[in-house]
């Protein structure tokens, strides 16, 4: 074949377009077959950098899509940590929806702060788990982590006593291992964890609803993925296209329990029931893991649930086993024989058998065990002190308000049986001498737990209802359209705390129902009750700092109307506050506009008697019962100032 120059080459494919091959072949001089080869095998080099550009260019989109996204605030922030101001952290009441990628379910949170620069005395504690941690039904004054704050506060007055509550409803061990590396950078003093009864139908758990596969790489490249405001753009994309080709528009119903779980039936021995405890094993032995290597003190917990009086909530055929509900019911006949360990043992084998697993399983209790020896790391064993603690040895409802939430006082139980633990490792602050003997320190810390009634109430309420929906009831049961009546006939108010109990079950948030409690006392002229309700809002949020600025920063926000501040009502404030003098001048103040009003005159005889000016206090509480002889106290009041005169 013809040696053809490069330059020919290059003239024979410019003449191409214009040409035809035989035009071609004719003006060089060449076969046709020639020039039809040179066109076929000759192309253009397209430079390298053509190539470099035509690949980045997606990522450029993406990273300029991103940077948009951000500036205009699209979406929710997933940054672990949020500034509350007054130089406070607080894990952002968002970082749910990480999660929990479908629907509008955000898992609320305790809203604990802590110094964003730790202080020198600080004594910091995080408690990582799921809503038994977070204290439901009573969160966020009913939990363990309260109890041991308050226990704490009590014992080393002179320490800062930070314990920082990260439990959420509906997660699992998957979210405390994401949590994990953002709270080991906030230099924990130590770590408690009570976590495994969600990890079937817990967020990314096998049997949810949220679920994304077992592949521990595959929901790890999701949690990943999640922190860029682009997935969450292209999520709601979908959804919303979605949405356009819905038939109707389906509102999600019913319990949360009724909505995350996906498999609903997962029999004992199964696939999915030993992908389920892989899961927790792997994931708790990296959490494990971490914690060790960065020399952070950790204590973990066995698990405790109802076993006495929670029948199984799904009881299906299981190989190689009775029915869960068969299993159920010979425990409670050896129950009722007193044969005791018999039926302790066959209602750990009928919750085993629960094809509805919202409660674990043993095997979850028996890798906590293992792996906490494997990892030398200090265990609770929370069940066995329920056990001690209940009639014949078995837990029911005596303890635990459900299926496995336990009620105020089996909170305190676990966080006495965790602080019993701290004291025994020595996991306790080193700066700061305990100011009350160790034997006490559970009755003090129970006698100034800080809890309401109305918190109480709230939390009954929940269960009511939660007991109210499936699994507990049978779907076909439950009014599919349940309003403010049905609210009203189920839950029955007979007074205040519960009229406002029931609004906070209807929507009201927690810190507006402590404080229409607080405005109707104030209203009814119970300071006494005011100030408990006051006093807890300023217990939850410290950042507030006094009573002063609590009122200040509810009255910016209308949540607190000054006009109820009158100068009686203050002065009776102050008194209670034990600022006399304050007291003094405003009951003064009011005396002088009503001086016959016998609530003014008992209220300034006390606070002089508090001052010690026995003389005056008696002339006004004489004034008192002149202008009513029957007042409450008053001639108590009296005597008591005629005593010490």
């Amino acid at each position: 074949m013809l040696k053809i120059s490069k330059d020919i080459e290059k003239q024979i494919l410019a003449d191409k377009d214009r040409l035809s091959v035989h035009q071609i072949s004719k003006k060089y001089n060449l076969k046709p077959n020639e020039v039809e080869n040179i066109i076929k095998v000759t192309k253009t080099v397209t430079p390298k950098w053509f190539y470099i550009i035509l690949f980045s260019l997606p990522f450029v989109f993406l990273i300029i899509l991103e940077i948009f996204l951000r500036v205009i605030n699209y979406g929710y922030n997933y940054d672990q940590w949020v500034d509350v101001g007054e130089g406070k952290y607080e894990l952002n009441p968002n970082i749910g929806r990480k999660y929990f990628m479908g629907g509008d379910f955000n898992p609320t949170t305790s809203e604990d702060y802590f110094d964003i620069d730790k202080k020198e005395n600080s004594f910091r504690v995080f408690v990582l788990g799921e809503s038994s941690a977070e204290g439901f039904p009573y969160s966020p004054m009913g939990s363990f982590s309260r109890y041991i704050r308050r226990r704490l506060e009590l014992v080393y007055p002179q320490t800062q006593v930070e314990v920082i509550n990260l439990g959420m409803t509906a997660i699992n061990s998957y979210t405390l291992l994401d949590l994990l590396p953002g709270v080991l950078d906030q230099k924990p003093d130590l770590i408690l964890i009570y976590t495994g009864h969600n990890e079937y139908y817990g967020a990314l758990g096998v049997g949810s609803v949220q679920s994304v596969g077992s592949s521990r790489t595959l929901i790890e490249l999701t949690l990943y993925l999640n922190k860029f405001k682009i997935t969450q753009f292209i999520r709601n994309s979908i959804q919303w296209v979605s949405s356009l080709f819905s038939s109707e528009n389906k509102k999600l119903s019913g319990t949360l329990m009724s909505r995350i779980a996906k498999d609903k039936y997962i029999l004992l021995n199964s696939e999915e029931y030993n992908a389920g405890l892989q899961q927790f094993k792997e994931n708790f032995a990296d959490i494990l893991r971490l914690i060790k290597d960065k020399r952070v003190p950790i204590i973990i917990s066995r698990l405790v649930s109802n076993l006495k009086d929670q029948k199984p909530f799904i009881s299906v055929n299981t190989p190689g086993y009775k029915t869960a509900d068969q299993v159920y019911e010979e425990a409670r006949n050896d129950l009722k024989n007193n044969n005791y360990a018999k039926a302790d043992s066959l209602f750990r084998l009928a919750k085993d058998l629960d094809a509805l697993r919202f409660r674990a399983p043993e095997e979850i209790n028996k890798i906590i065990d293992k792996l906490g020896k494997e990892f030398q790391v200090p265990t609770v064993p929370v069940d066995s002190l329920f056990d001690s603690a209940s009639p014949g040895g078995i837990v029911g409802d005596n303890l635990i308000v459900d299926h496995l939430h336990p009620n105020v006082k089996g909170y305190q139980l676990i966080g006495a049986a965790f602080y019993n633990s701290m004291e025994k490792l020595g996991y306790l602050p080193k700066f700061d001498k305990a100011e009350i003997p160790s034997a006490k320190q559970d009755s003090l810390t129970r006698v100034n737990f800080v809890f309401s009634k109305l918190d109480s109430v709230m939390g009954n309420y929940n269960i009511i209802l939660l007991k109210y929906n499936w699994p507990y009831v049978n779907k076909s049961s439950i009014m599919s359209d349940f309003q403010h009546k049905d609210f009203m006939d189920l839950l029955q108010p007979k007074n205040l705390i519960d009229s406002v109990a029931m609004f906070k079950i209807e929507g009201l948030s927690w810190v507006d129902a402590h404080l229409l409690a607080a405005k109707t006392y104030l209203k009814r002229d119970d300071i006494e009750n005011y100030l408990k309700h006051m006093n807890i809002l300023l217990y939850q949020y410290p950042v507030l700092k006094d009573f002063n600025t609590v009122l200040t920063y509810y009255y910016n926000q209308n949540k607190i109307d000054m006009n109820d501040y009158t100068a009686k009502r203050v002065g009776i404030i102050q008194l209670c506050r034990g600022k006399y003098d304050d007291a003094i001048k405003y009951l003064t103040e009011s005396y002088k506009l009503n001086p016959n009003d016998p609530l003014i005159l008992y209220n300034l005889a006390l606070a002089y008697s508090k001052k010690k000016d026995f003389k005056t206090a008696l002339s006004i509480i004489n004034q008192c019962l002149i202008a009513n002889s029957k007042y409450p106290e008053a001639n108590n009041l009296k005597r008591q100032i005629l005593n010490q005169q």
